[in-house]
């Protein structure tokens, strides 16, 4: 039985101040339709602007993820993606009134606790995951980050981090399914080391932090003054370091916390991929930068891959619709020029044809002779005179119709094709066909490669003398 999709079962608010700006901000989500997603809406600003949650919406990582669309921008978004994910909510729309999501006390369990309080409500709709079916690798040489998704039937995380640090030092952390994210990942805080809490408040960051929110790593020696000065910041009667190597402030929830929360990162992080994941991700020293252009390698291969699925395959020695010499009772185009060998599918607003590339072609004499290619040109030509049968298809004597090109838009050439590939051209109907025109979206495919694609506007115009 298929899981089904699920949002909340009505709106919860949370209230707080942000980690970088200080702001207060108070967040609300609120229950969504089937296949709405995550989206965040900025209530504080003229039109309200709503901003997807997805990968390509990212503008910075450096300290949190933040997403920008329609003119309006939120921050440190990732604690609460990892909340939803975790709790496997797919459709929530979450309005807030400042430029950052309230830090709470730097994990997700606030968020969690908020969301369970008022439940979920299964909707009809199928939740549709996408299967890591091959190795994914991500990795960064440089900072010596690794990353790999394989294919597992659930959500699993593993996760190291080692920041070379005597304090620190390596540490692992992962769950073997995503509900196991409520009891061991949510709660698990943020956490920086010492050297950077010093710079960011010398930057002005961190505006928000009360050293609550945070665990602070100690990896250097401190003097008396240094912490009199921390405690004075963060209006403290003392400061101290811990035993563990941290500042006295909080205490460990878990020993390999840190490790945990760049779990909490992780998955937060990769919820931007904009649909529910089955497979094992194992990640050696994250970071949100890492995390973002991993989550967008892997949309650009689901991508790939659904516009593949789109695409019925067809048995090209099939009777086809139209043979060649049908198609020229259609079609006014004769040798070297009829680009189009068959007609394998037509409808009222689709057709699918065929055109088998030779190199007996007379062009391949000219065009690249020693290493013939099939002109992209040609390639659209082809695509127009399949796009042309769709609409001749339209009278009852095409024979006295000419077809007209008027416009191509937005043409992409992908892949090159060569003698003795096949093309299959898909040309499907943006709009209904009105006093003879017709606007279309062609893709041209070699086997599962998209080879060409353009949009397309062609006319048929009956010609004078033609007429039986």
């Amino acid at each position: 039985m298929n899981a089904k999709q699920r949002t909340i079962m009505s709106e919860v608010t949370v209230s707080g101040t942000g980690l970088h700006t200080g702001e207060a901000v108070t967040m609300t989500f609120r229950p969504a339709p089937e296949n709405h997603g995550y989206k965040f809406r900025r209530i504080d600003l003229e039109g309200s602007p709503v901003i997807d949650a997805d990968v390509d919406n990212v503008t910075d990582t450096s300290r949190g993820t933040t997403i920008s669309q329609n003119g309006a921008s939120v921050s440190t978004i990732e604690h609460v993606l990892a909340a939803l994910v975790g709790l496997e909510i797919d459709n929530v729309l979450i309005d807030l009134d400042g430029p950052e999501t309230p830090i709470m006390d730097g994990s997700s369990i606030m968020f969690v606790d908020a969301i369970l309080e008022i439940g979920f409500m299964e909707q009809d709709a199928d939740r549709e995951y996408y299967h890591i079916t091959d190795n994914i690798h991500y990795s960064e040489p440089d900072r010596k980050v690794d990353m790999v998704a394989m294919p597992l039937d659930d959500y699993r995380f593993t996760c190291m981090v080692d920041y070379n640090s005597p304090v620190l030092g390596s540490q692992h952390a992962s769950i073997s399914t995503i509900s196991e994210f409520k009891k061991e990942i949510a709660s698990s805080r943020t956490f920086c080391f010492l050297h950077e809490l010093e710079m960011l408040l010398k930057h002005d960051l961190i505006k928000g932090g009360d050293l609550n929110n945070a665990i602070v790593v100690v990896d250097k020696h401190v003097n008396p003054g240094e912490l009199d000065h921390l405690a004075k910041l963060f209006n403290r009667k003392d400061i101290d370091v811990a035993p563990q190597g941290i500042l006295n402030n909080i205490e460990l929830r878990h020993q390999n916390e840190p490790a945990r929360h760049k779990l909490l990162d992780m998955i937060g992080d990769l919820a931007l991929v904009g649909v529910p994941i089955k497979g094992h991700i194992m990640a050696a020293r994250p970071g949100h930068a890492a995390n973002v252009a991993f989550a967008k390698k892997i949309k650009a291969i689901i991508k790939k891959e659904r516009s593949r699925k789109h695409f019925k395959v067809y048995d090209s020695n099939a009777k086809p619709v139209y043979d060649t010499v049908q198609i020229m009772n259609m079609l006014p185009h004769r040798w070297p020029f009829l680009m189009v060998d068959k007609i394998l599918e037509l409808s009222k607003t689709h057709v699918v044809g065929l055109k088998n590339v030779t190199m007996n072609e007379d062009l391949f004499m000219g065009h690249f002779p020693g290493s013939p290619i099939f002109p992209g040109v040609l390639q659209i030509e082809a695509m127009v005179q399949t796009g042309g049968i769709l609409v001749l298809n339209t009278v009852p004597d095409p024979e006295n119709y000419l077809t007209l090109f008027l416009k191509i838009e937005n043409a992409r050439f992908k892949s090159k094709v060569v003698p003795g590939d096949t093309l299959i051209f898909y040309c499907n109907l943006l709009q209904p066909i009105r006093r003879g025109i017709a606007q279309m979206r062609g893709v041209g495919m070699v086997g599962e490669r998209i080879v060409v694609e353009a949009e397309l506007m062609a006319q048929i115009v009956k010609v004078k003398g033609l007429e039986a």
